[in-house]
């Protein structure tokens, strides 16, 4: 079991990861004009979607944003805004804003589904898969809602790559016994720092194809 510190801290960062990926939904709606209440779903699901899942899989229960009612609140609220809201994000904050956000919300959520799987006995390996499903699957039911295909599956820079590399460096820590508020620090920072490098050195994945 994981120090009663650390699971308290899970809900806290997952909420930084929450408004990060909050952003990406509210600007896809808003690419597709949807209407407000179109807006929330897609902002819900974006959020909540892999952690959902994970969730599910895990058969945990309550689901992380039942626990936390403020969650979906906020994102009700934001919805409802969203329009002006957004139009003044343009403004103010930059394209390469945005996916710094997007990589925080991708680190986060990577590193607490991770823990949260290994703290359920999860191994290793699983516990890396649901790392990397908490973190990517919500982006994934956004991209079908949207009638897109998944940008997981046809972006050619390295996203879930990253994710996978993280949870590993986290789980490699763990298994060495290193302080466990430092392993999600330093796994966290492994998985952002290899996406914005991949954005921008322009990695490529090869599609082996």
């Amino acid at each position: 079991m994981f120090p009663t510190t650390v699971i308290k801290l899970i809900p806290f960062i997952e909420a930084i990861g929450i408004i990060a990926f909050c952003i990406s939904g509210f600007i896809r709606a808003q690419q597709h004009k949807f209407d407000p209440i179109g807006v929330f779903i897609i902002g819900f699901v974006t959020a909540f979607g892999g952690g959902t899942l994970r969730d599910i899989m895990l058969d945990r229960r309550p689901f992380f944003w039942v626990e936390h009612e403020a969650y979906i609140i906020a994102l009700f609220v934001f919805s409802l805004i969203a329009g002006k809201t957004l139009h003044f994000m343009r403004r103010v904050f930059s394209l390469k804003s945005m996916l710094v956000a997007d990589a925080l919300g991708l680190s986060l959520f990577t590193i607490t589904s991770t823990a949260v799987a290994l703290d359920a006995g999860m191994p290793y390996f699983v516990a890396s898969m649901y790392g990397v499903i908490g973190a990517t699957f919500g982006g994934v039911i956004r991209d079908v809602l949207c009638n897109e295909k998944p940008l997981l599956l046809i972006d050619s820079e390295p996203y879930a790559t990253c994710a996978f590399a993280g949870a590993w460096l986290y789980l490699i820590l763990m298994y060495l016994n290193v302080q466990a508020i430092l392993s999600l620090a330093l796994g966290s920072a492994c998985v952002f720092v290899l996406r914005m490098a991949s954005i921008k050195l322009k990695w490529r994945v090869p599609s082996g194809f």
